[in-house]
């Protein structure tokens, strides 16, 4: 395949950026399309230019950290992470606008590198149980409804990618803080930190600088794991939940 790439090229936060264009050829069909970004980055080093900056690690779909906008979709036109794109999902000749994530609370860091650190803020702020540590305790200590497993697993299954965000016109991460939140919130663990828990982390996503939620859906459409958009609804009934209660 023969492909012309427009990618986005920054040096660093603070330096203007703007589209360059590549002409490659050779690109098998197999190749997924983080292979073919290898591969014009072994041209441009061969050439004397500067490789592409992007993000990537597991390659297996796991971790998301491929943050790509291909074509102007979020991880590109099949609902996947970048890494498990494949180049069968082009044609011969195609152009291909490549960026990085677009939203003010994930600033470029270079190229095509945003910076996410926000998520990790978000979660620190009440991600995490205080069950003790220690020795494992049994599965059926403590019973868990087969419908809260699964609501549970369901949105335990949210990687961070960020796809949420960056299809979302108004840069929303409700998407993702619903996901972080409702795991473990449908959980008994979760229970003591329930209602602090969603006022924590829903105060540090507004602090991130995160646009509004407007349920446009566009955040589900894109999301790699199919969380569902009726998370928001339930994390919004637990923050009005909470908020009452503190009222109180």
């Amino acid at each position: 395949m023969k492909l012309t790439l427009r990618v986005w090229r920054q040096k660093n936060a603070e330096a203007p950026g703007a589209m360059a264009t590549y002409e490659i050829d050779g690109i098998s069909r197999d190749m997924s399309f983080l292979e073919m970004l290898d591969t014009l980055n072994e041209e441009l080093i061969l050439t004397g230019d500067e490789p592409v900056a992007f993000d990537h690690d597991c390659r297996e779909g796991i971790c998301g950290a491929c943050s790509l906008v291909i074509n102007g979709d979020a991880h590109g036109p099949e609902r996947t992470t970048t890494c498990q794109l494949h180049m069968r999902s082009f044609s011969d000749g195609d152009t291909i606008d490549i960026e990085p994530w677009r939203a003010s609370a994930f600033p470029v860091v270079k190229d095509l590198v945003v910076d996410r650190s926000s998520f990790d803020r978000i979660i620190q702020s009440g991600g995490y149980i205080s069950a003790p540590t220690g020795t494992a305790p049994d599965a059926h200590a403590t019973p868990v409804p087969k419908p809260d497993a699964d609501s549970a697993f369901e949105h335990a299954e949210c990687i961070g990618c960020g796809a949420c965000v960056a299809a979302c016109p108004n840069g929303s991460a409700m998407l993702f803080t619903s996901a972080k939140v409702n795991h473990l919130n449908v959980l008994p663990q979760g229970a003591p930190e329930r209602e602090t828990r969603v006022l924590d982390m829903v105060a540090t996503m507004d602090d991130e600088g995160f646009g509004g939620c407007t349920l446009t859906g566009e955040c589900a459409t894109a999301c790699p794991k199919g969380i569902p958009l009726p998370s928001i609804t339930a994390m919004n009934k637990e923050w009005l939940r909470a908020t009452r209660k503190v009222r109180r």
